[in-house]
């Protein structure tokens, strides 16, 4: 297939290409989805935002009971060989532990060696394409499971969202449940209205978003008040900015909601400092 990303994998303890690379059809994340994932930016060739990954990346894993079989230093090395490997300059680096193999059995089986997964892929971070002519979003369900705190591979309800998105012509979902707005299908999602940042607030009912932290703090730092808590689809429709967040993304801003224009469908001005500032950090963080 074209476009799969780069050539050379990690796969349970060893460096392939990844036509070469492969999982038994016993592994219980094929199977069940019994896993969990972490996407890390990659700038400059180096790892970026690694603190935080590391923080939510052994969260996850904790919460469904599975070890990982390398210390810190150990699994680090292992990604910093992917990047120098595909010389990869600028995107990310995909991880996928799942619990192993096992015969199909619902519960969490004990003791078994968990499959490690490792790839990567070039994508424009800084100069990401619709970071200056902004994007547009459309609403749909949210029907996930009740841990969406837990970074889990089981990701149809989010492929079906953002299905159903990119189906009404916009570039991300953004899911509604109860009347308001939980997060993306695969981001965080920010409104701004009278210079107050509005954001739900962390619970199982969101992904602790890692750009989202950061944004958070670098939106106190340029003067803008901080809401966390609940916000309909109408607070966004009639917001002055409108952006998302995510791993390789930064920060991106809506121009159009439901076919609603925000802001006249002109980039705001918060939105517009905001991904100056986070990118000016993953730059002075990649050059360390």
């Amino acid at each position: 297939m074209d476009n799969l990303p780069e050539e050379i994998v990690f796969i349970n303890g060893e460096y392939k290409n990844s036509n070469e690379a492969k999982v038994s059809v016993f592994d219980r994340g094929f199977i069940f989805g019994d896993g969990v994932y972490e996407v890390v930016p990659v700038i400059n060739f180096h790892l970026v935002d690694k603190d935080d990954f590391w923080e939510r990346f052994n969260k996850s894993l904790g919460e469904i009971d599975i070890k990982l079989p390398y210390t810190k230093e150990e699994f680090e090395k292992i990604l910093t060989n992917i990047i120098e490997k595909n010389n990869l300059n600028e995107g990310g680096i995909y991880m996928q532990i799942t619990r192993g193999v096992a015969p199909r059995s619902f519960e969490f089986i004990k003791d078994l060696q968990p499959t490690v997964f490792v790839f990567c892929y070039k994508t424009n971070i800084i100069n990401h394409k619709y970071a200056k002519t902004g994007i547009t979003l459309a609403s749909v369900d949210d029907i996930r499971w009740k841990r969406r705190d837990i970074k889990s591979i089981s990701l149809l309800a989010q492929c079906y969202a953002k299905n159903k998105a990119v189906q009404d012509g916009a570039f991300e979902g953004i899911m509604i449940e109860n009347g308001f707005v939980s997060e993306g299908c695969s981001s965080s999602v920010f409104i701004i209205k009278n210079s107050t940042l509005i954001t739900k607030a962390l619970s199982n009912e969101i992904l602790p978003g890692i750009r989202r932290k950061v944004l958070l703090e670098l939106a106190e730092k340029i003067g803008l008040k901080i809401e966390l808590r609940n916000f309909t689809l109408n607070e966004v429709y009639s917001a002055d900015e409108v952006f998302i967040s995510a791993a390789t993304l930064i920060l991106l801003p809506a121009i159009k909601v439901d076919n609603i224009k925000i802001n006249n469908s002109k980039i705001g001005e918060y939105s517009k400092k905001l991904r100056e500032l986070y990118a000016e950090k993953l730059i002075k963080e990649s050059n360390k």
